[in-house]
């Protein structure tokens, strides 16, 4: 598990940093902040791979930092009990977060004009 865990880290790694690069380019450089509103994420998320887009962003980074924090736990966490019951939380916390956002992007549905 360890072997697949330290292969994910890497390849996730890459693949996020062209992904919030070109997050980066599209939300904060070609775009500003006075054009960034709900009509634009509106618009945007009304094709399909704005939306696998973002899910997938979404999904790498949770897991990757997950997966991060749940080595730092089994490293410097020492007493059983504690452990056990950092991860149990983290992953709660994770299982949560990941499940909120991917509803939010899958689901949202534009309101008014």
């Amino acid at each position: 598990m360890e072997l697949y865990a330290w292969l994910f880290m890497r390849v996730s790694g890459i693949v996020l940093l062209f992904l919030a690069l070109g997050h980066l380019l599209i939300m904060h450089v070609i775009h500003n902040v006075e054009t960034i509103d709900y009509h634009f994420v509106a618009h945007r998320f009304m094709t399909p791979f704005w939306r696998t887009y973002d899910l997938v962003m979404l999904w790498l980074a949770l897991l990757h930092g997950l997966n991060g924090a749940r080595t730092l736990i089994e490293d410097y966490v020492g007493v059983r009990g504690w452990r056990v019951f950092s991860l149990a939380s983290l992953y709660i916390l994770g299982f949560i977060f990941l499940a909120l956002g991917s509803l939010v992007i899958l689901t949202f549905q534009p309101v008014g004009g």
